[in-house]
This record gives C-alpha cells, sequence and structure tokens, in this order.
C-alpha cells in the first residue's frame, strides 16, 4: 500500500462527524467517499468536510479509489455491510460491535481471510495515549503483577442526549454491548483473553421516553436489560467486576482501576483516547485512627493526542508494514464473545466459558504520529 490510502463511509450519522473530523487530517489516508441509505445526508457530509463523491453504499463499494470502508451503520446491520465491503475486495474498519451473534461474525473473519484483507474494530479509545501510558506502566512493573480489575459506568441512559435513541435499548445495545466494548476492551489489551463470565442483568423500566428532537415525548420498548454487573476471569489470573448501567441517577463513568502485588493503577475512561493516570503505594502500616491519605504518583501521558480513526490508521500502517494491526477483527470478536456469554449468563444463573482467545496485543510505539506521513 501507498499512501494516502482512499477510505470510504458507509453511514454517516451522528458518529460519523468524528471520524471525518479526524481522516481528513491524518497523511496516510484520503477520505474520498461517502454513502448513505439516505444519500441526501452522505451529500451534507460531504460538502461539509469537502469530499467529492457522495451517494448510495453500493456507490461507495464500487468506487476504484476506496480501499478501505469505515462501517459506521447500527449494530444490526454491522456483519452485512462489511460482509458486502470483503466481497467488493475492500479492507473494513467496523463500529462496535463487530457483530451480533458468533456464526456471522466468525464468518467475516474467515472470508477477510480467504479474499486476503483485513478487519479492524472499534474501539480504538484503547490505542490512545492515555491508555497506551497505563499499558506500558504494568509492562515496567509499576504496580507488580496485576491481579484485579474494577470498572464501573453508569448514568441515566443515552436518551437524555440521542433524538433517536430506541436502538440504544434494543438487540445490540444496552449498556452491554453499546458501552461495554469501551471497557472490556481495555481489559483484554491489559490482561489478555477471558475465559469465563458471570453476569446479571436487570430493566430499569420496561418503556423509555424520548427526551430530546423531534419525537420527544414518544415511548419505545426496553428489549435488552439496562443494567449489567459482570465477573471475568482471564487466563493469566487476573479477575475483573464491572457495572454498566442505564439506570443509575447518579453518574459515575471512566472508572478503570488495575490492583497489582505493588499498587493501584487508576486510567483514564476507556472511551476517551486520554486522561490522569496515576497510582498509589500499599501503605506500611494502618494507625489507631485508620488508614493515612494515600500519595497518588502521577504517570505522565506519552504519546501524540488524536481521536477516532486511529485503529484504522493503525490498520493500514500495519498493512503497509507487514505486521499485525493491534484493533483486529479477532479482538473485536473475542470482546463479542465475552459479551454474548455474559448475556447467556445473565439468563441462565451460572458462569459462562469464554471460548474464543487472542494472541498478544502490542503497545502502541510512543513515537506513534498519527499527524506524520508514513506511507
Amino acid at each position: 500500500m501507498t499512501g494516502p490510502i482512499g477510505v470510504g463511509f458507509i453511514g454517516t450519522g451522528m458518529i460519523s462527524d468524528t471520524y471525518l473530523e479526524n481522516l481528513t487530517s491524518f497523511p496516510d489516508v484520503k477520505v474520498v467517499a461517502l454513502g448513505d441509505l439516505v444519500p441526501e445526508r452522505a451529500k451534507a457530509q460531504a460538502e461539509k468536510y469537502g469530499i467529492t463523491s457522495h451517494g448510495s453504499p453500493d456507490d461507495v463499494l464500487t468506487h476504484p479509489e476506496v480501499e478501505v470502508v469505515v462501517n459506521l451503520t447500527i449494530p444490526a446491520a454491522h456483519a452485512e455491510v462489511t460482509s458486502r465491503a470483503i466481497a467488493a475486495g475492500k479492507h473494513v474498519w467496523v463500529e462496535k460491535p463487530i457483530g451480533l451473534d458468533r456464526e456471522s461474525t466468525a464468518a467475516l473473519l474467515r472470508e477477510a481471510d480467504a479474499a486476503g484483507v483485513r478487519i479492524g474494530v472499534a474501539p480504538d479509545t484503547v490505542l490512545g495515549p492515555g491508555l497506551q501510558t497505563a499499558k506500558r506502566a504494568i509492562e515496567r512493573g509499576v504496580i507488580g503483577t496485576p491481579l484485579f480489575a474494577s470498572t464501573s459506568m453508569q448514568y441515566q441512559g443515552p436518551d437524555l442526549f440521542h433524538p433517536n435513541p430506541g436502538f440504544l435499548f434494543a438487540k445490540g445495545a444496552g449498556p452491554l454491548l453499546d458501552i461495554g466494548p469501551y471497557y472490556i476492551t481495555a481489559l483484554v489489551n491489559l490482561f489478555g483473553s477471558a475465559t469465563k463470565v458471570a453476569a446479571l442483568g436487570l430493566k430499569g423500566l420496561a418503556e423509555r421516553t424520548v427526551k430530546v428532537g423531534p419525537d420527544a415525548g414518544s415511548s419505545f420498548p426496553v428489549e435488552v436489560p439496562s443494567t449489567m454487573s459482570l465477573l471475568t476471569a482471564f487466563e493469566a489470573g487476573q479477575q475483573a467486576q464491572s457495572l454498566l448501567s442505564f439506570d443509575s441517577a447518579l453518574a459515575r463513568q471512566g472508572i478503570v482501576e488495575i490492583n497489582g502485588t505493588e499498587g493501584t493503577l487508576v486510567l483514564p475512561d476507556p472511551n476517551m483516547f486520554e486522561g490522569r493516570v496515576a497510582y498509589v503505594r500499599p501503605l506500611a502500616e494502618i494507625g489507631i485512627d485508620g488508614p493515612a491519605e494515600q500519595d497518588w504518583i502521577e504517570i505522565e501521558q506519552e504519546g501524540v493526542v488524536a481521536g477516532r480513526g486511529l485503529g484504522l490508521l493503525d490498520m493500514v500502517r500495519a498493512i503497509a508494514e507487514g505486521r499485525d494491526h493491534r484493533a483486529s477483527g479477532t479482538v473485536g470478536y473475542h470482546v463479542l464473545d465475552i459479551m454474548l456469554s455474559a448475556e447467556e449468563s445473565a439468563e441462565r444463573g451460572e458462569f459462562v466459558d469464554v471460548e474464543s482467545r487472542v494472541g498478544p496485543i502490542a503497545s502502541m510505539p510512543v513515537d506513534f504520529d498519527p499527524f506524520a506521513r508514513t506511507l
């Protein structure tokens, strides 16, 4: 591959703005076409970002300069659109989750392998300087051997701000499949493969009300649990407890804490590309008045801050360099497998084995610069 690499979008809804802002600023890629089921929406985004070609999804798939398709369709369409892009000979970057079931998603990996193309899967926030700084700190041993993690994301839910929130409470979403990929992908990047999971789920409300936009006041059904609690065991011996909720009046998001034999590390919000990384050492003693206040040791963030599209950029550079890309289809499938196993556990009331595995995921080089031309 020689750059800039041609990129086409299928799906130009709400999330396309952040992708377009970044991918139009990375010298190694060039956005050449936008497509949507509503071509007028693709046209509006094309005019906004100075992209000459726009139209339907088929217009993107047949565009001769498109080498990578960015799949920003709704979750229920992810697998179908990705499969069509592979059949057209395109590499694919797909928003999370990679699919909604194991069978069709595993088929995508086989199709891509047979076609000689790659699949990259969001989230790529884990490749940002925030989590990568923490990952390198763990690899240096600043907290000794990692033992267990605690994560939390809880608030009232996306119906607070989204004008069409029904799909976020439908099959393929809810807090587990919509927000869970950020936290679970972070844990997989830090700990490796998960082996089993137990979960509990509940629906705070059977119906929700649209609060903003032209449909404000209308109701929609809640199809999946709006609160999930997970216990996850990892192959290397670590454990994690995770809360994901759209039912909490108390907003508490971005909590990721890794506890080790020699300290506890706090990480940035895994939905963000940067943030605070700091740790505490174990106390030497506890006095009669209880534990003393612990001193936080701050770790300076390393790396260039970018945004969504970073994983796609790592993928195209990896193709050129002949190496594995980090936010791969295999990682995306394993994260999906964990989440589906959690759903099954909540339904059955027992631990469920996670069958898939991932290999080691390399840390990002400190000098990885999205704004440099390398291709």
